[in-house]
């Protein structure tokens, strides 16, 4: 069956909305500003879903686009503006940035309290230690995929191709917090096929177009394909074969349309929490949310 993730993504909108709409009563006001560099056409579609997510669920957006040649100095020194901004509560660079700006430096520029990715090292490494902070919006995209279709993890066997900090890392993370067995897989990975033949779930995240075949895949898995590619024709496609591999499938998700949507959703969700949390120690406000 092929989830319907675009429907999720929706649900999650208006969950999120509700949330703005207790803030704003509370006289909170949350604010996203989104930093791009360059005009590259994929950027600017994830920027343009990401404002537009925002937008419906009662969230203003600032954007500050930049020139392609800015120096990394010129995009720190916007950024701390932007930190400093008490009208801005949360603040998204849109990766990935130009080869001469150090992406590593820039995360750490983001402030902690105004990080809706979880890029900032702080913010990360209290993620990995449990402090119920904010989860990265890929890794949560994918959890609340699996929740809304009640697909339980105790005891699975889950397969998570990819070890990136924005996806791999994190998914392995949460799922092995919900009691499920993880095998985190990559490039250097021998014999991939034999891990994912005996998963319950397959997540990934490789970039790699159609890595995942039907001989990959036992009767029944569930499939999360993450990937965003394209094909020899130039059609965008997945990580995974999806025409071959969809019939034997209990769940997957398609591409595009599938995990894309629902991490912009998070997104919201986690621009409305950051706002809550960063404005908790300035307002006699009782959480309903």
């Amino acid at each position: 069956m092929v989830i319907n993730c675009k429907e999720i993504a929706e649900k999650i909108i208006t969950e999120t909305k509700e949330k703005i709409t207790e803030l704003k009563n509370s006289g909170i006001y949350p604010k996203l500003a989104v930093v791009m560099v360059g005009d590259g056409d994929a950027s600017k579609i994830y920027v343009r879903n990401k404002t537009e997510a925002c937008k419906k669920a009662g969230i203003e957006t600032e954007e500050y686009i930049y020139n392609e040649n800015i120096s990394q100095e010129e995009l720190i020194r916007s950024i701390e503006n932007l930190n400093s901004d008490p009208s801005i509560t949360g603040i998204l660079v849109q990766l990935p940035l130009p080869k001469h700006i150090d992406e590593t430096e820039i995360c750490k520029t983001i402030s902690p309290s105004k990080d809706v990715d979880v890029f900032n090292p702080q913010n990360f490494g209290g993620f990995i230690l449990g402090d119920k902070s904010l989860i990265p919006c890929t890794a949560y995209g994918i959890i609340k995929i699996l929740e809304y279709k009640k697909i339980s993890l105790s005891g699975k066997n889950c397969v998570v191709i990819g070890r990136s900090n924005i996806v791999g890392k994190p998914t392995a993370l949460l799922l092995t917090n919900r009691d499920a067995t993880v095998t985190l897989c990559h490039s250097k990975t021998k014999d991939l096929k034999d891990f994912c033949k005996n998963a319950d779930i397959i997540v990934s995240a490789t970039g790699v177009p159609k890595l995942i075949t039907k001989d990959m895949v036992k009767s029944g898995a569930v499939v999360i394909d993450v990937g965003i590619n394209r094909d020899e024709n130039g059609k965008i496609c997945g990580d995974v074969d999806f025409k071959n591999v969809e019939p034997i499938c209990s769940y997957i998700t398609p591409v595009p349309g599938g995990v894309g949507p629902v991490t912009v959703a998070m997104l919201t969700n986690n621009t409305a929490d950051l706002a809550y949390f960063t404005l908790l120690n300035d307002k006699n406000i009782k959480r309903k949310f």
